[in-house]
């Protein structure tokens, strides 16, 4: 198929409520939806004819949300810890690349999520070629996820103590932010948990939230046998191995996939690579890591970078196909104030006419 207009589009949602980016807070979330429109070789050049309207009819349509976790928290502090590049650079970069994509083949697209050193186009340029190649289409999403259990700092003790009582039965894990407050009130938090629901089983996430020796006093005082594991629990990564000989816990990396140079290598109580695509790079990419580490043994989940609602959406159709044994860690559309392109039944659904449009190839 060949590409024959693109456009880029900017949005900027407020949040109900902060989102936790490690031990930061955000109110807002930005991005950019990346829309194309492709039609079969040998149609192309009839779709802006007068008797166009088959060529039209063999169209395809797709949109892709590029969404670096960067910018700045509450506070005006810079993110740390999570994509490398600014938004941006990455509007610039694409800004630049959309007149070389037109009337090429979309497997240019490919070409040019390898080429890009921004991990957020990489991505987002594969999944575009998957969604126009329409490898998405005969895939049922998953529609179950972990939820996700934080204080947050703008609402009160109650509504997190009603999320948990209203947990539903069907739910069998639950992601449980660590590291974060006082090491007293997130055992407390864990042991309430578990009060109401014993049976669950909890992910932990640290975000290298604790010193070794934080981490060893936390871990000695968990119940072991209900705790999946922890998402890099040390500041220190090397220091994961050696908490794990000290207490069996197993512990899961996610900050450390952001590396640039980082390469699997198998260790011992390392159990999960907790996988933020948006962050990490094209899907060829992604499936690499995911069949290096699965024949070791080590679980990959895939979980969101707090993308709206278009880019959850397609998470979900993507943990379909690369991780289908897992529940993907998708639960961070409650704070939304708005949906973007596609609804999960919030109240309004921000379409491309509501966005400001940054760059077009589109042939008036």
């Amino acid at each position: 198929m060949i590409l024959t207009s693109l456009s880029l589009y900017l949005y900027r949602l407020p949040l109900d409520r902060f989102l936790p980016v490690g031990k930061q807070r955000i109110d807002h979330r930005d991005g950019l939806v990346l829309q194309a429109k492709a039609t079969a070789e040998g149609e192309a050049s009839d779709i802006y004819a007068t008797n166009g309207a088959a060529a039209k009819s063999k169209q395809r349509e797709s949109h892709v949300e590029i969404a670096p976790l960067s910018g700045f928290d509450i506070d005006q502090q810079p993110l740390l810890g999570f994509s490398r590049e600014s938004l941006d650079e990455v509007q610039q970069a694409l800004v630049a690349l959309l007149p070389k994509l037109q009337n090429q083949s979309i497997d240019c697209l490919l070409q040019q999520a390898e080429a890009s050193p921004y991990p957020s186009i990489a991505f987002g340029l594969s999944l575009l070629h998957a969604k126009i190649s329409g490898k998405l289409d005969t895939v049922r999403p998953v529609t179950t996820t972990v939820p996700l259990i934080y204080q947050p700092t703008d609402a009160p003790k109650t509504e997190l103590a009603a999320k948990i009582a209203n947990l539903d039965t069907s739910v069998r894990s639950v992601k449980v932010k660590v590291a974060q407050t006082s090491m007293e009130d997130e055992l407390s938090l864990i042991y309430g948990i578990l009060s109401q629901r014993p049976e669950l089983k909890l992910r932990l996430d640290a975000n290298r939230g604790f010193s070794l020796e934080q981490a060893l006093d936390f871990a000695a005082c968990l119940p072991l046998d209900s705790i999946e594991y922890i998402e890099e629990p040390c500041q220190k990564p090397q220091d994961n191995r050696t908490l794990y000989r000290a207490i069996p816990l197993p512990y899961a990396l996610d900050e450390s996939l952001n590396d640039p140079d980082y390469q699997f290598v198998m260790h011992e109580g390392l159990t999960a690579l907790v996988i933020k695509p948006m962050l990490l790079g094209s899907i060829e990419k992604l499936q690499r890591l995911i069949d290096e580490a699965n024949s070791h043994g080590v679980r990959c989940i895939l979980s969101s970078s707090l993308e709206a609602s278009l880019g959850i959406n397609d998470l979900a159709h993507l943990a379909a196909i690369l991780t289908p044994d897992e529940i993907p860690g998708l639960d961070t559309l409650a704070a939304f104030s708005q949906d973007l392109i596609v609804p999960s039944g919030k109240p309004q659904t921000l379409t491309l006419k509501c966005l400001k449009l940054v760059a077009s190839t589109q042939q008036d």
